[in-house]
């Protein structure tokens, strides 16, 4: 396991700007009051108020922007601080952290009118055996059902990266390029031996954020969705030597078990040549390889920052700790950043396993802020 990481010592100014002022922002998700800004050089204010949980932004033109309500499955326009309508309504499986979660415009928008989202689709109802779906895949006639807000109304593999066209009010579906793990009811008799015959049905770590880099290749983040395999620095997974990991196949990255990890993929969908595993997944063949060939970084336990440095084109990732340590890493091609067997800095190892085994888990330039508590966007400027 290569263990390769970059703290906040060695961080571009850009990200620690961004740190910075998410830090300084308080707000108040029980009342639901504007963030007070704390930073004297800074201001913060409204562009545009009652929204129903938003959750990622993406401009295309100036003061022009489409909002994403993870919950309703609505992609809306906000010009020059107004909704002027939604252009695009999902059928979404909104339970826990699923949803629609993620949105990026193509790098040659508006000749290129691509728009790429990242979301959970609903299946057709519960299935008939709740450890089992009753669909492996999303279905294109559910892409406009009623939202679901129910655990196990999901496909397999329920989280999916389409992309959209925009034809000057509204968005269009022109195509998938990846379906990806969504259904998550481990606690099945069988295979025997992995230890979560109490684990309750969940529908959380499904990352969602989607960003195209300066190499013009669409990086995709999904967390571990609860997979403990490969990918998570496990060969035999969580049964040990029996080399289960689910009822779905495993440990190996399958289909199924393509979690916690960063995917590098052209804009139509293909695999790029001259990603770091490449080799490695030609190698191995048939889906595993082919899905090892999709990585760019593993290791990752869930997430809901990406970002490129404009100065540098540096890759960085923010990762949620379970019980200590969430991280802010630089992302090298190939990155593994060490979950399930290490959080934080290497040299807390020790503290970071004590912790887990003992506590209880409980276009202007300026920052633009979405705030789930109370349906807002904030604009966060330097003040006068």
């Amino acid at each position: 396991m290569t263990r390769r990481r970059t703290w906040l010592s060695r961080a571009c100014c850009a990200v620690v700007l961004i740190a910075a002022v998410v830090l300084t922002v308080r707000s108040s998700a029980q009342t639901g009051a504007s963030p007070e800004m704390l930073a004297p050089t800074l201001d913060v204010r409204t562009v545009v108020a009652g929204l129903d949980q938003p959750i990622a932004i993406a401009f295309i033109g100036q003061n022009d922007l489409l909002v994403l309500e993870k919950d309703t499955g609505r992609v809306k326009r906000v010009v020059d601080g107004v909704v002027t309508g939604t252009v695009l309504d999902l059928g979404v499986n909104r339970n826990s952290e699923r949803g629609l979660l993620g949105i990026a415009v193509h790098p040659d928008f508006p000749r290129n009118r691509g728009v790429y989202l990242y979301w959970t689709c609903r299946s057709s109802g519960p299935p008939s055996d709740p450890f089992f779906p009753d669909e492996r895949r999303c279905l294109d006639t559910n892409m406009l059902a009623a939202d679901s807000g129910a655990v196990l109304e999901v496909p397999l593999l329920g989280n999916r990266v389409d992309r959209f066209v925009w034809d000057g009010s509204a968005l269009a579906y022109e195509r998938n390029l990846i379906m990806l793990r969504a259904f998550q009811n481990d606690g099945a008799p069988t295979p025997t031996g992995q230890g979560d015959e109490a684990q309750p049905a969940r529908g959380n770590h499904n990352g969602g954020v989607l960003r195209f880099g300066p190499d013009r290749k669409l990086y995709i983040y999904i967390g571990d969705n609860g997979r403990r395999g490969w990918l998570q620095n496990l060969k035999d997974g969580p049964g040990g030597s029996n080399g289960d990991d689910d009822q779905f196949g495993g440990p190996e990255p399958d289909d199924a078990h393509l979690t916690g990890v960063i995917l590098r993929l052209n804009d139509d969908g293909s695999i790029p040549t001259d990603n770091p595993l490449y080799s490695a997944g030609a190698t191995i063949g048939g889906e595993v390889g082919s899905n090892i060939q999709k990585i760019y970084a593993y290791g990752l336990r869930n997430g809901f920052g990406m970002a490129f440095d404009p100065e540098s084109g540096s890759l960085w990732e923010q990762e949620n700790g379970d019980d200590a340590f969430s991280e802010l890493n630089l992302v090298a091609p190939g990155f593994n950043s060490g979950w399930i067997q290490i959080m934080g800095p290497p040299e807390r190892t020790a503290q970071y396993k004590a912790i887990e085994t003992t506590v209880t888990p409980g276009p202007n330039g300026n920052l633009f802020v979405v705030s789930l508590s109370n349906g807002a966007l904030y604009e966060i400027f330097r003040a006068p």
